[in-house]
C-alpha cells in the first residue's frame, strides 16, 4: 500500500474526530490522518476510462472508506476494516472502491458502487462526503502526497 496526505484546494487537511474524517486548515498544530490507498487487484473488472480502481483507508485507527445507501442517499462511511483484508478478498469488495483519477496534480476519488458520486470536502472542520456535483459547490479535487 502507498501512505500519505490529502489536502484539498482550499488547504485543508483530513483529520479525524471521534471516528468522522473531517477536513480542516493545514497548520503545524495540526496532524492530519495518514491515507492508505492500495489498487485492486482486479482492473479488469471495472470501466477503464475512471481512473485506478483502489481501495482508500486511513493508518491509525486502521479503517477504510466505504459507501453505502443510507435512506437512498449514497453515504460515505469509515468501517473498521483492514485495507490488506479487502485486497485479500477473492473478488472486488465494490463499496470500498473508488476510481482515483490523477489530472496534473489533483486527483478526484470517485465511487464504484455509487457511479457519478465523489469524495468531497466543504466548510471548515465540516466531514469529508460524497456529492454527485463535480466540482461545483464543494472541493472534489484533491492533493494527493504520498510518502516515500
Amino acid at each position: 500500500p502507498q501512505n500519505g496526505t490529502i489536502l484539498d484546494l482550499n488547504h485543508q487537511v483530513w483529520v479525524l474526530q471521534s471516528q468522522t474524517l473531517v477536513a480542516v486548515p493545514r497548520s503545524d498544530s495540526v496532524v492530519p490522518v495518514t491515507v492508505t490507498l492500495i489498487p485492486c487487484k482486479y482492473p479488469e473488472s471495472f470501466e477503464q476510462d475512471k481512473g485506478t480502481p483502489i481501495y482508500m483507508g486511513i493508518k491509525n485507527p486502521e479503517m477504510c472508506l466505504s459507501c453505502e445507501d443510507v435512506g437512498g442517499q449514497p453515504t460515505l462511511k469509515l468501517k473498521v476494516e483492514k485495507i490488506l483484508d479487502l485486497y485479500d478478498q477473492a473478488a472486488p469488495v465494490k463499496p470500498f472502491l473508488f476510481y482515483h483519477d490523477k489530472k496534473g496534480r489533483t486527483s478526484t476519488f470517485e465511487s464504484v458502487a455509487f457511479p457519478g458520486w465523489f469524495i468531497a470536502s466543504s466548510e471548515i472542520g465540516q466531514p469529508i462526503f460524497l456529492t454527485s456535483e463535480l466540482g461545483k459547490a464543494y472541493n472534489t479535487e484533491f492533493d494527493l502526497s504520498i510518502k516515500a
